[in-house]
């Protein structure tokens, strides 16, 4: 887990005032208009201030950081295990979610969009309905899929609940397969959907799709979109910052104005009067909502031979 106090400079029990101050001093002295070669640090401050800075995120967070395990699988393991509640019955295992990778480039961040997609799911097969076949109770666990051991005596009586080894925790066990499956339950098939692109979306993030996914214990699962945010056509995204890499020969460095591709319309701005290519070019409220468009000047040409 990072430390968010360490990146912003301040101890953990800075008060808001004090967080929100050093935040604004490390965001000036690392902004990419400013420091060209602070990039990740100036991300990694604003990734800071957003949990820091709005105190249900900051109790989260310290909660997280003093006790590592809570709400982890840890405590999903032991709870699996122990019967802490034994009126609701044997846990029943959901479908799990399917997850894909979808490549988006800054444009059609910029612009919000739909993209067709096309994956492959497993459903039901259409011969045993997703049963796998002829099934019947298992007479090990009685159909409940575990089996209940108790060690102690009176107030200290604990049950521990164990996977029937017999049918596996399903509770039944096939006695003739499905043909056409083999006994899986399931068929793969082609999927072809639309999906639509959030303007704004960040390289990493995932979009929940309910009831997309595969097929599993008798459920359909969800189908979770992850984006992969790709430089392109030389666009790129830095967090609300649209980023242009504008490459000039030797006549372009002469030039009185430029002109800038943006997913708006082409733009024109003054060339700069020293032409410094350490340092973008800003121009304001031209990138994502609540950013700016840099524009990085590259100089390209051939030397004669």
């Amino acid at each position: 887990m990072k430390n968010y106090y360490k990146i912003l400079e301040v101890e953990e029990n800075a008060s808001e005032e004090e967080i929100k101050k050093s935040y604004r001093n490390l965001s000036k002295k690392f902004h990419p208009d400013v420091n060209p070669n602070g990039a990740e640090q100036f991300k990694e401050i604003n990734e800071a201030y957003e949990t820091l800075g709005d105190k249900g995120k900051k109790q989260t967070y310290d909660m997280k950081r003093k006790n590592p395990y809570q709400g982890s699988q840890f405590e999903s393991f032991f709870d699996n295990i122990f019967n802490r509640n034994q009126q609701q019955g044997p846990r029943r295992k959901s479908a799990p979610d399917k997850i894909i990778k979808v490549q988006i480039s800054p444009i059609e961040s910029y612009l919000g969009s739909e993209k067709e997609i096309q994956y492959i799911r497993d459903l039901p097969c259409n011969s045993c309905k997703g049963s796998g076949g002829e099934k019947v109770i298992c007479t090990s666990c009685g159909g409940q899929g575990f089996h209940l051991k108790t060690f102690g005596t009176g107030f200290m009586v604990q049950q521990i609940r164990t996977v029937c080894p017999t049918c596996n925790g399903q509770g039944q066990m096939i006695t003739e397969r499905c043909y056409l499956c083999a006994g899986r339950g399931t068929s793969q098939t082609v999927n072809d959907i639309r999906i639509k692109i959030p303007v704004g979306v960040d390289n990493g993030q995932f979009l929940k799709l309910q009831n997309l996914g595969d097929f599993r214990n008798g459920e359909i699962g969800d189908l979770v979109v992850q984006i992969e945010l790709q430089p392109k056509d030389g666009f790129e995204k830095l967090n609300a910052d649209l980023i242009y890499n504008l490459f000039l020969d030797m006549s372009g460095l002469t030039q009185e104005k430029y002109i800038i591709p943006h997913p708006d319309g082409n733009l024109s701005m003054d060339a700069p009067k020293i032409f410094d290519t350490s340092r973008p070019l800003r121009l304001r409220g031209k990138g994502y909502p609540g950013g700016d468009m840099y524009i990085k000047l590259n100089v390209k040409f051939q030397r004669p031979i």
